[in-house]
């Protein structure tokens, strides 16, 4: 059935992950909720706020009869946050430490402990899952908010970017999830499981694009994400990955 871990493959990452809990825990125990920066919630709750009041907007003000001059923007707004989801998933695992300032630790040590064990998200509260996707957009959803009526369809590319983690979270989710989550993932409208998976079985070194993961198969196929990194490789001479390989080899 696809509503169970019924493949080797599935059955294999998440016992794998298993391996990884003591580890994990301890690692945990300095990011968990008592832990959180008050500022950084304060502002991953505001901006879940304004997200949630422009989703508000959006539906109330929904027309279908000039539907068909928004459904090219939308689709191109969707691509554009797909793209930067990747830009964003890429940048964290491949260059940035948990060791920079400000945000090493808030920002970057969740993608690393996402590698440890990418099970764990699941269990992660709806603003510790979509809030700091939220604070990325913080700025162009407080000013949709307050000229929503003049708004473009283009828009909408703001609200499919501070849903990429809550997607995200449902393709590490196996158990429990809705049928119309299912239904979208096995029509590919947001990111299916099978198709997240590659990412984490591939040494996290491609697939990085987790909205819809429409943009990973081209741009795998060119080869963006190994040409970005030997420029930057060849202009800095860090290499990539390197911070979270030792992340990795710390909990071997």
């Amino acid at each position: 059935s696809g509503r169970s871990p019924g493949t080797r493959a599935d059955l294999t990452l998440l016992i794998n992950t298993e391996d990884h809990r003591t580890g994990y825990s301890t690692l945990s125990s300095e990011c968990s909720p008592q832990h959180y920066c008050t500022v950084q919630r304060k502002v991953q709750m505001y901006s879940i706020s304004l997200f949630i009041i422009n989703l508000s907007f959006l539906l109330l003000n929904f027309n279908t009869v000039h539907i068909y001059k928004i459904i090219f923007p939308i689709l191109i707004g969707i691509v554009m946050a797909d793209f930067a989801s990747g830009m964003v998933h890429w940048g964290a695992d491949t260059w940035s430490s948990v060791d920079i300032p400000v945000f090493g630790k808030p920002f970057i040590r969740p993608f690393r402990q996402h590698h440890i064990d990418p099970t764990a998200i699941t269990q992660h509260n709806f603003i510790e899952t979509n809030g700091d996707n939220c604070m990325l957009t913080i700025l162009p959803l407080a000013h949709m908010a307050y000229k929503f009526l003049t708004y473009h369809a283009m828009c909408l590319r703001w609200q499919s970017v501070t849903l990429t983690n809550q997607i995200h979270k449902w393709s590490h989710s196996y158990f429990g999830l809705p049928r119309w989550v299912m239904l979208l993932q096995d029509c590919h409208l947001v990111l299916p499981r099978k198709h997240h998976r590659i990412h984490h079985v591939s040494n996290h070194e491609t697939y990085y694009c987790i909205t819809t993961g429409w943009s990973n198969y081209p741009l795998d196929k060119m080869s963006f994400w190994r040409m970005m990194e030997r420029l930057i490789e060849r202009m800095t001479g860090h290499k990539p990955r390197s911070d979270d390989m030792e992340w990795t080899k710390e909990m071997d």
